[in-house]
């Protein structure tokens, strides 16, 4: 059906919304790109060490230093971030396909079954921590109560991480009271010594460690990082029914106590998870570290966000932007880039540097690792719409083939 002139004209004369529509988009996927960045550094590290405390060949005060200030400032704190902006982006799906008139359901079926291939793909040869399984089957259960109001949204998220943090800071009082359990250092170090030979091995010992890795990963997905996420999609979802990151512009004072009160009490929270991680506290401490954690660190991430969003609206905020957003863009992509390239710098795919690379050029690595993504983010998407990873997932999701290139019909 052809146009009216009227119809064109209104349209001729929208440029300026849609440009502040593409810039609200930009901030989205600059916040996107930050979180990428931090779970980034956190990713690397586990990579780059088969030991779960400290490595014993890294064990001097500059190496003890870099693994402390990654644990409180990264660690369980940017999966948070990530994990609100997948429930944001879950109100953006459902307003485009109501755009496009087409059925939501089937487009999110079949998207959370895309991810859920790809992140079983990941985890067997490239990283057993993968999320993207998790996130395809939470996206399901967030599709069943996504007409749920915004407050009710928070109301449940803040019950949920409440309910986790009192379970583990209630386990911690039992085996406490039981008479504690203390951590087997030997123990923890043959472990890393058998795991840290496998990773050195063929493919199919790396594949075959990874294989090993999946029950205890699901483990602790289910028990610790999953619900937590499911809470920040629930906080995403009602920050995007109320179109929040839309006119953060409009929400400084509210961004300003953000920022406050998580760099306060969020801190505080995490130099206890910091300290019961890398120190030789026993079991009891460590499960009250993980409550505490479950408590602030939703306060730390939130800081982190509202710094960023602070930083997007002022003088310097395009700037900020240019850099971030590409990357946020193609979150997907380079989220598996980084286990590609990672897995063959420390496992026997390549260079085989597990447990070789001290914590500060583990730390270098990943920061370079990211700069590149950076740049070649920015490049690839002056060409694609989209990016590699991220278009196949939307041509499963959409069921047809989308365009390549930029400026194809």
């Amino acid at each position: 059906m052809t146009l009216t002139r009227t119809t064109r004209r209104r349209r001729a004369a929208e440029p300026p919304r849609s440009a502040a529509a593409a810039r609200r988009l930009a901030d989205v996927d600059a916040l996107r790109g930050f979180a990428l960045c931090g779970i980034l550094l956190v990713n690397i590290a586990f990579m780059a060490s088969a030991y779960q405390g400290s490595s014993p060949a890294f064990g001097s005060a500059g190496d003890m230093t870099v693994r402390f200030l990654t644990s409180v400032f990264f660690e369980a704190k940017f999966y948070l971030l990530f994990s609100f902006l997948f429930g944001y982006s879950f109100t953006l799906q459902l307003a485009s396909a109501d755009r496009a008139g087409a059925a939501f359901r089937p487009r999110i079926l079949r998207r959370s079954a895309g991810l859920f291939v790809l992140g079983l793909c990941h985890a067997v040869f490239l990283f057993p921590g993968d999320i993207l399984t998790t996130y395809a089957v939470l996206g399901l259960l967030l599709l069943a109560v996504h007409r749920i109001g915004p407050r009710t949204a928070v109301r449940a998220a803040v019950v949920l991480f409440a309910v986790l943090a009192v379970g583990y800071l209630l386990l911690a009082a039992l085996v406490h009271a039981a008479g504690g359990a203390a951590v087997d250092t030997a123990a923890a170090v043959e472990e890393g010594r058998r795991a840290a030979e496998a990773l050195h091995g063929d493919a199919r010992s790396v594949i075959g460690y990874h294989l090993g890795m999946l029950p205890e990963a699901a483990f602790m997905l289910a028990f610790f990082q999953a619900p937590a996420s499911f809470a920040a999609f629930l906080l995403g979802l009602a920050a995007g029914k109320r179109r929040m990151l839309a006119h953060h512009t409009r929400c400084t004072p509210y961004l300003r106590r953000l920022q406050w009160t998580g760099f306060t009490v969020g801190l505080a929270g995490a130099l206890v998870w910091a300290h019961a991680n890398l120190g030789d506290g026993d079991g009891a401490y460590q499960l009250a570290a993980v409550g505490v954690n479950l408590a602030t660190a939703p306060l730390l991430a939130a800081a982190y966000g509202a710094t960023v969003l602070r930083i997007l609206a002022g003088p310097r905020g395009r700037r900020l932007a240019a850099v971030l957003a590409p990357a946020g863009r193609m979150t997907l992509t380079n989220y598996l880039t980084q286990s590609l390239v990672l897995a063959f710098v420390f496992t026997g795919y390549g260079a085989a540097l597990t447990g070789r690379v001290a914590p500060a050029y583990v730390t270098l690595i990943a920061l370079s690792l990211f700069a590149v993504q950076v740049v070649f983010s920015r490049w690839w998407l002056t060409r694609h719409p989209y990016g590699p990873v991220e278009w196949v997932l939307r041509a499963v999701t959409l069921a047809r083939r989308p365009r390549w290139k930029v400026g194809a019909a």
